[in-house]
């Protein structure tokens, strides 16, 4: 046996918010080390980590698994309560993407979930899963999974039910998972997903929940666990995660499974199965719709322009129109006409619908920008250079920050989803970290 004959399938970063203790980088640079072929990322519920993840896999070179251990609701993702006697409304699902087209569905399925399905958590349902199941492999998930709890509560006939439904909807791509972290609950499943495997040929596939990276982590992410929870570490009814929860080694794994090797086996048949690959670099931005008398937003640009700058400008100087010039010259080159236009369409909105936004950063230092509206500060006269926002060597597409207030944000959002579609814009996520004067206080106050 070689180290490598083991890929973690379910795994749980600093994405799984105040819940999962692996810092990306780690979780890398350990399967690099012990030689895996693969790793997978399955947050709870999002795709925070995904281009982070996939990046740092890649740099290592592991094989990166995009996927998600989602909440599928009980009933409809629609409905509010608790079913079937059940406490939670909701059951968990391991989602790994084999290929783009199963990437863009487990977006879609993580997306809805917070979009309609949001009760406590963001759950999907059955109807979803069937309309978005190309090109994704499940998994049953943990204990927590909707057939380890038919297993236990309503017996294996039950299970068998279900199991048949998640084969109808993934086919050979649905798999039984199993753990051993030493929970009780577990030793009453467990012999249960065998009996399923055995008798119906569904094949098992062993994971480990990982939600720290080393064994020694246990204390540490037990008081995260208590700063989301609200509790301390002396109270007996806090949620508690057993000590094996951490990034195992494949000989670790193979004497938990000894029985069962085909289990850990099937880790790297399903590694293989998942081939997703991610283009960066490449740029989408929503097509400007131009007036019937232009052709292209590069001469539409170059009117505007042109225009405002005399509109604007108290003397338009022979400078002035050869620093137009040069700028739209490397506007045209770098492709980012369009966006100019985006923008200063947003700017002129904003004027017309008594909305004050102020831009900020180097695109004070365009000529262009200050033209169609969208700074205020003439460059010309304060000798800004344009090349520290935008020249062809820059690699990242460049960015004009507007400053709006918090009541006129909605307002701006929609006209930007009516004029260019729903499919066309998104909203970027700012993530908060825990700075070290509030982790002391949190630690010192469930330490207490």
């Amino acid at each position: 046996m070689k180290q490598s004959d083991f890929v973690h399938l379910h795994s749980h970063t600093m994405y799984s918010l105040l819940d999962g203790a692996c810092k990306i980088k780690d979780i890398a640079q350990r399967a690099a080390e012990w030689e895996m072929p693969a790793a997978a990322m399955t947050d709870h519920g999002n795709l925070f980590g995904a281009i982070e993840f996939y990046k740092e896999m890649q740099e290592v070179g592991v094989k990166p698994i995009i996927g998600c251990e989602v909440y599928c609701a009980i009933e409809s993702r629609f409905s509010r309560k608790p079913a079937r006697g059940i406490q939670s409304a909701s059951n968990h699902l391991v989602l790994l993407a084999k290929d783009s087209v199963g990437y863009k569905n487990l977006i879609k399925l993580v997306s809805e979930g917070y979009l309609e399905g949001f009760y406590y958590s963001p759950r999907i349902d059955k109807e979803l899963l069937r309309e978005h199941a190309e090109g994704l492999v499940c998994l049953s998930a943990c204990i927590s999974g909707e057939i380890p709890h038919l297993i236990e509560r309503e017996g294996i006939q039950a299970a068998k039910e279900a199991v048949s439904e998640y084969q109808e909807i993934f086919g050979d791509d649905f798999y039984l998972e199993i753990q051993r972290h030493g929970i009780d609950r577990e030793a009453r499943i467990n012999p249960g997903l065998i009996k399923l495997n055995e008798e119906m040929g569904v094949r098992l596939v062993a994971t480990n929940d990982s939600h720290f990276l080393r064994e020694e982590d246990h204390e540490a992410h037990a008081a995260l666990v208590a700063i989301q929870t609200g509790k301390t570490l002396e109270d007996p009814n806090r949620m508690c995660y057993p000590g094996g929860v951490y990034f195992k080694s494949s000989k670790e794994m193979y004497e938990l499974f000894s029985d069962v090797p085909h289990a850990l086996e099937t880790t790297l048949e399903i590694a293989e199965k998942c081939n997703l690959e991610m283009a960066f670099g490449e740029y989408h931005a929503p097509e400007f719709p131009l007036p019937f008398s232009f052709n292209s937003a590069d001469d539409y640009l170059s009117d505007l322009s042109r225009r405002g700058m005399e509109r604007r400008c108290k003397v338009v100087t022979q400078e002035h129109e050869q620093r137009l010039e040069f700028e739209l010259d490397i506007i045209k080159q770098t492709g980012y006409p369009g966006y100019f236009l985006i923008l200063g369409d947003l700017v002129r909105f904003s004027s017309e619908a008594g909305i004050r936004a102020s831009a900020r950063g180097s695109a004070v230092s365009s000529l262009v920008a200050y033209a169609l509206g969208i700074t205020t500060v003439d460059p010309m006269e304060h000798g800004l250079y344009f090349e520290r926002f935008l020249n062809p060597e820059r690699i990242s597409m460049p960015d004009i920050d507007l400053d709006i207030a918090d009541r006129d944000r909605e307002k701006l959002i929609e006209y930007v989803v009516e004029k260019y579609g729903r499919d066309n814009v998104c909203q970027i996520i700012t993530f908060g970290t825990m700075g070290a004067k509030g982790v002391i206080r949190d630690v010192s106050r469930v330490l207490d």
